[in-house]
Parts: structure tokens; C-alpha cells; sequence
């Protein structure tokens, strides 16, 4: 098995040979979290609490060395396993105030990954009010020396249409040396990163990295839609890593634990990557990744979605607009054709803040919506309406109808936020209107995807009687997916993307329900890049939505240069595809021929990036997908000063193999490809600026 559990006569509770972790039970009863052979001084306590009146032992802005952790004592531990999985529980208790902690470690047969998640209990006599809680801890990270000087560190910035830029910096330049022997104690500070209000990802992306000069890595992420907080620091010289959900001093997250009750935090997970740096981390993040979601037909048909939005009708739709457009997008070979937002707009004011009711604008459908969703399935597509469903706007009518306490309140008075009100979906009378709209389109009109839109920052959440902000916001969200898990349960064929004002709002406690992720609202052709070839980082491939918008007055390079973009993941075709020539119509059919003729691989491939991951400025930059039978690359050269004509790419997992390079889009380019089997090199050559390639290596020669 790939963890196995010891017993009480030595210091091992638990062991995973592929991440190279162990619990270890100390003679205070203290279990830590740790790598075999570190000194147990550098390690920190398997749950970390604060609550209002035991905070830390040490004060700074960590949130380790707490009260409650350090009195955490070990109580026991049991270990499930079935066919393909493995899960041990650890149980902790603090006899000071009767909080006890039951610490969930859980694996897959072979695999090189571990999710966390705690469970506190009350077995007090009065209430403890939690302000944060550890989902996972690690100690006793160190480079080969045994130090801190060899670690890298990596962090992703995110914001709206620049997602994913991915950066990263000696550890050192963060923690730098203190002189402990001189103080005797550690530093206060940290590394630290964490979201902001509702939008997940829309300052950062919720995973990290810790590398060493041998090419092993430490991957983390954390699965919260409602709040989420890492910190990486320095202890005994080694570094640590502790990962949180909301916590009070970053979200405004207080939870009274009444005794008798109990908490959960959010799932969190930690990657090994014993060798090949990042590359095979993410590759086995991927793998959990697709484990832990919900099963759906989707993932492995990958049909190609046309979207009317982006560099489109950019939320004007009408029936006149929309039926050449249906009809283009299916001789182009889309699969799903989503009419996007403004389909329910009939205010002469705008619909921004008038939105809530879901109901289909009869001045721009003449003969009714019907008309264009018959006209989609009259061409073999599914249709597909954009939706933003936890929105109401001021305007709206359901602003009025609908009880106070169906929205997001603070102090009293209800949430305003850009025009809109924010819904609460642990009201029954919210989940009951937005289960009566989508019960109506998906029922009724017979759509089968829709585009989940989110567009507001709500800021740190509801207050619903004495609850925190904090703890109303991650309420909501626990209840938008088993709201969303709802809607697949009574519409099984129904596909669900998640957008977040593009990827505002990309993590994994949405993609675990959600099949598709919006990865960008990016516009501009020539910046995607970058957000195109990070987004696995963020996303499984086979959910990553990249958009393709190739227009009329585009050049060939220009329309190739977009539809590369997108081959690697799912397809957004946008544009205006029935005022193409017929050559410029060709070059959208054959890349879409492209995809369908690989995207079976996609679904089971691993991401890597052969140049290393993306700068946002970068000149080149390559993604891959190492698939079954066949490796895959997309190469984007753009214009950058000093730009050579030709790089050359590292595919070591290659190297000995003789094949030859093939290239699969565009049809017609002059890009060379030359493989040097022996060095394992892979030369590009795009002789003019501003295109892009994409490549197949695995026909033999």
C-alpha cells in the first residue's frame, strides 16, 4: 500500500513511502507531520487552532505555535482502505478545553499525493470560538544539505485577464537568516498568500510550490471557494508549511463551536515530486484532481463550445444575429453553441442591475427563444445560456419578493455590490427560485450547458443572526455546490462551466462539482498566451475553457496564432465565423479537425512545460501534454525585442527516442521542427513573430 500505519511501540504513527512523510507520536504525545530523518524540533503540531482565548505561544504573524496545538494529544488512529484508496484518521484531544481533532489523511494506491481535512469536535463544557484552524502541516522541508539555502519558492498572481502568471524566488529572499543562536527565538514573520472576499483566486491562485536544487518539489493546494490562507516559514532551520481555510484576521471568519458540535475545515493537498521539478508534481496533482471530482460524460467527450460572447456580440444577442451564427459555429464543427449574456434583456436601462428573474427578452427573440435552441439542435448541437445565478440585481423585481433574509447582510442591512444583491443559498426560498429557473431551462427548454457566471466581489461574506462574515460566506458556498451537485443529480447530461469574471474564481471546491472552468475573459490575442499555457497549473486540461476568437479581418498567422491556444484544453470558439472567406473558414475547420482528432488524449494526458512555466512578457513559450500514445506541444513565438527565431526545448522524458515531429496546426506552416534524440532537444523555429504551433512527437521514424 502507499501508506502504511505502525504501531504504538515506536514513534511512527503513519508512513507514506511515496511522498516520504511519517506522523510521529513524540514522549508528550505531541503528533507532527514530517520527513523520516529530520529533527523533531523542526516540525510543527498535526492541527494548528486559535480561538479567542488561547492564541499562539509565540506572537507574529504566523499561525502556528498556537496554545490549543501545542496541548493537542494523541487519543488514536484507524485506517480504511478499499480497492483504489486509503484513508487514516488521527484523533487528537486538548484536555484543557475538550476540543478534539480528528485529522483525516487520505491517499489513492500508488499515488504520489495526500488530501487533509480536520474535524473539531466540542467535548467541553462551554463554547470555544475558533478563529482558525489548520487543514494541513508539514515540517522539516530542507535542501539536500539540510537547509533552507537550496529551496525555491513559487507562487501564482492572479487577476482578471492576467490568470495564472506564475513567479517564483529563492526562499531565502523571503526568510532571511535572523541569528537565532543570538535571540533564542524564531522569526514572527512568513511567507503568506490568501484570497479576499468572494472571488477565490482573484488576487492569487491557491497553490504553491517549494523546490530544491535537486529537482524535488513540495505542491500544495487548497479546495476552498470561501476563504483560504497558506504560510511557509522558517523553524529550527527548515522550513514548514501550514494551510488554512478562512481564518479571522484575513476574512472575518469566526465559528462558535457550542459544545457537542462539530467543524470542518476545507480539503487541502499536498504533492511530492521526488524528481522532474514541477513537471511531475503537477502531473500528479492532475491525477488527484481528476479523482476527486464528480464523474461526468463531459470530461471525456470534450465537445467544442461555441460561445457568442467574447470579440462577438459581447451580450447583445438576437435572433438575427444569432441564426448565421449557429449555423457557421456548426459547419465549423462545434458541438455545443452557448448564447451568452444579455438573452434575458429587455430593460431600457441595461440589464446589468435588473437581472434575477431568468426570463427570455421578448424584443430580441421575436418568435421567441425556441426559435435559436431549435436552430442549435436543428444543426446537431446542444444548446447552451449563460447564467448568474447567486446575483439579483437592484432593479429586479426579485429584489422585493424575495424575504431579507434570503440575501447577504451585514450589520443589518442588506449587500449591495455594483448594482447587485447577493444571494444566500442556505435560504430555502433562494435555492428554491434559482432550482425552479434552472429546472425551467434545462427541463422545460431542453439547454443542456450552462455558463455559471460570477462577476461581483461580495467582500467577506453574510452575517445571518451572530454568525462572522467569514463563516456566513463559507455557509453560502458549502450550499452553491451541493446547490450545483443538486442540479446534475436531476439533470445528469447537464454541463456546468464555472466562470469567475473569467478565472476569478478557480479552485477546486467548484471544479470537484463543475466541468468546466472559464480560464480568462482575455481579449486580446497576443496576451492569452501565457494564461493559455499556465491554466493547467490551475485546472485539469480537460476543463480548462480557452478562448479561440479568430475574426474576419485577421490574418492567417492571426487566426492560427488564436485557435493554437486553445488545443491543448477545451475550446471556446467565439468570432464572427459567417463573415469569413472561405480560405479563412478552412483554417478554423481544420484546427477544429485537430482537436477532435486528439482531444481522447487529453482527458487521461499530464501537463509540462518544456521552457519552464510562462512569464507574462515572455517571447516563447511552450505547454505539453504527455499523452498515451503521443507526446503534444504548443509553441507561441511573439514579438519581443531581441527575440530569436528558434529555440530550443528540453522533452527529457524523450530523450533516446527516435521520432519524428509532426505538425498538426496550422495546416500550413512554415514553423521546423528538428528533434535531437540524443540530447533530448526539440529545436522551433517560427520564422516570423506573432505564431504559433503545435506539434505532435511520437510516430516512430
Amino acid at each position: 500500500m502507499t501508506a502504511a500505519v505502525g504501531t504504538l511501540g515506536g514513534s511512527c504513527l503513519w508512513s507514506h513511502p511515496e511522498l516520504g512523510l511519517r506522523a510521529v507520536l513524540d514522549a508528550a504525545g505531541s503528533v507532527r507531520l514530517g520527513a523520516p530523518g529530520q529533527d523533531q524540533a523542526t516540525l510543527v503540531p498535526l492541527v494548528e487552532v486559535t480561538a479567542t482565548g488561547h492564541g499562539r505561544l509565540w506572537s507574529g504573524e504566523r499561525f502556528i505555535e498556537t496554545a490549543i496545538g501545542a496541548r493537542l494529544t494523541y487519543r488514536d488512529h484507524d485506517t480504511v482502505r478499499d480497492a483504489n484508496r486509503e484513508r487514516t484518521t488521527i484523533r487528537l484531544a486538548d484536555p484543557e478545553t475538550g476540543l478534539v481533532a480528528e485529522v483525516s489523511l487520505e491517499t489513492a494506491v500508488g499515488a504520489g499525493f495526500l488530501r487533509s481535512r480536520v474535524r473539531l469536535v466540542n467535548e467541553g463544557e462551554a463554547p470555544l470560538r475558533l478563529e482558525s484552524v489548520s487543514t494541513l502541516t508539514l515540517g522539516g522541508i530542507a535542501d539536500a544539505d539540510g537547509g533552507l539555502d537550496g529551496l525555491t519558492l513559487h507562487w501564482a498572481d492572479n487577476d482578471w485577464l492576467a490568470e495564472c502568471r506564475w513567479r517564483e524566488a529563492p526562499l531565502r529572499e523571503h526568510l532571511v537568516p535572523l541569528s537565532r543562536f543570538a535571540h533564542g527565538h524564531e522569526g514572527r514573520g512568513c511567507f503568506e498568500r490568501f484570497s479576499q472576499g468572494s472571488w477565490s483566486t482573484g488576487r492569487h491562485l491557491p497553490i504553491g510550490a517549494l523546490t530544491d536544487r535537486s529537482g524535488r518539489s513540495w505542491l500544495w493546494q487548497i479546495e476552498s471557494s470561501a476563504g483560504w490562507r497558506y504560510e511557509t516559514g522558517e523553524r529550527e532551520g527548515a522550513a514548514y508549511l501550514a494551510l488554512f481555510g478562512p481564518d479571522d484576521a484575513h476574512h472575518q471568519w469566526r465559528h462558535t463551536l457550542a459544545p457537542g458540535e462539530d467543524f470542518r475545515t476545507v480539503p487541502a493537498v499536498l504533492v511530492r515530486g521526488a524528481a522532474g521539478g514541477l513537471d511531475t508534481a503537477f502531473g500528479e496533482l492532475t491525477d488527484h484532481r481528476r479523482l476527486i471530482r464528480r464523474d461526468h460524460p463531459d470530461h471525456r467527450a470534450l465537445p467544442v463550445i461555441y460561445n457568442d460572447y467574447m470579440n462577438t456580440l459581447m451580450g447583445d444577442p438576437t435572433t438575427e444575429k444569432l441564426l448565421p451564427l449557429v449555423e457557421a459555429a456548426a459547419r465549423a464543427g462545434a458541438e455545443v453553441f452557448v448564447i451568452d449574456a444579455g438573452w434575458y434583456d429587455d430593460d431600457a436601462q441595461g440589464w446589468w442591475d435588473a437581472v434575477g428573474a431568468w426570463e427570455p427578452a421578448r424584443g430580441r427573440f421575436p418568435g421567441g427563444i425556441q426559435e435559436v435552441l431549435d436552430a442549435i439542435r436543428g444543426h446537431g448541437m446542444v444548446p447552451g445560456l449563460w447564467l448568474e445565478p447567486e446575483v439579483v440585481g437592484v432593479r429586479s423585481p426579485l429584489a422585493r419578493t424575495l424575504p431579507p433574509e434570503a440575501f447577504f447582510r451585514r450589520g443589518g442591512l442588506r449587500v449591495t455590490e455594483h448594482g447587485r444583491h447577493h444571494l444566500d443559498l442556505r435560504h430555502p426560498a433562494a435555492r428554491a427560485h434559482l432550482d425552479a429557473v434552472v429546472d425551467r431551462l434545462a427541463g422545460e427548454w431542453g439547454v443542456g450547458y450552462l455558463k455559471l457566471d460570477y462577476n461581483i466581489n461580495i467582500g467577506p461574506g453574510t452575517e445571518n443572526g451572530p454568525e462572522s462574515p467569514g463563516a456566513g460566506l463559507l455557509g453560502h458556498h458549502r450550499a452553491h455546490l451541493d446547490w450545483m451537485a443538486g442540479l446534475l443529480d436531476r439533470h445528469p447530461g447537464l454541463v456546468l462551466e464555472n466562470c469567475g469574471s473569467g478565472g476569478l474564481r478557480m479552485d477546486y471546491a467548484q471544479l470537484a462539482v463543475a466541468q468546466l472552468q472559464s480560464t480568462s475573459d482575455q481579449q486580446d490575442p497576443l496576451r492569452y498566451p501565457p494564461v493559455a499555457a499556465a491554466a493547467a497549473t490551475a485546472v485539469a486540461p480537460e476543463q480548462a475553457a480557452v478562448w479561440a476568437y479568430p475574426q474576419p479581418d485577421d490574418t492567417a498567422d492571426r487566426i492560427a496564432f488564436t485557435l493554437t491556444g486553445a488545443l491543448l484544453g477545451r475550446i471556446h470558439l467565439s468570432g464572427f465565423l459567417d463573415r469569413m472567406s472561405d480560405e479563412q473558414f478552412d483554417l478554423v475547420r481544420s484546427a477544429i479537425r485537430v482537436y477532435k482528432d486528439i482531444r481522447p488524449e487529453i482527458a487521461e494526458a499530464r501537463p509540462f512545460w518544456p521552457l519552464g512555466l510562462p512569464g507574462w512578457e515572455d517571447a516563447w513559450i511552450a505547454h505539453g501534454l504527455r499523452g498515451r500514445d503521443s507526446t503534444y506541444l504548443a509553441v507561441w513565438r511573439r514579438q519581443r525585442p531581441g527575440a530569436p527565431e528558434s529555440r530550443a526545448l528540453t522533452l527529457s522524458h524523450l530523450r533516446g527516442v527516435d521520432l519524428r515531429p509532426e505538425v498538426l496546426q496550422p495546416a500550413t506552416a512554415d514553423a521546423t521542427a528538428e528533434w535531437d534524440a540524443v540530447l533530448g532537444t526539440l529545436t522551433v523555429r517560427l520564422p516570423r513573430t506573432d505564431t504559433a504551433v503545435l506539434l505532435r512527437l511520437g510516430a516512430p521514424v
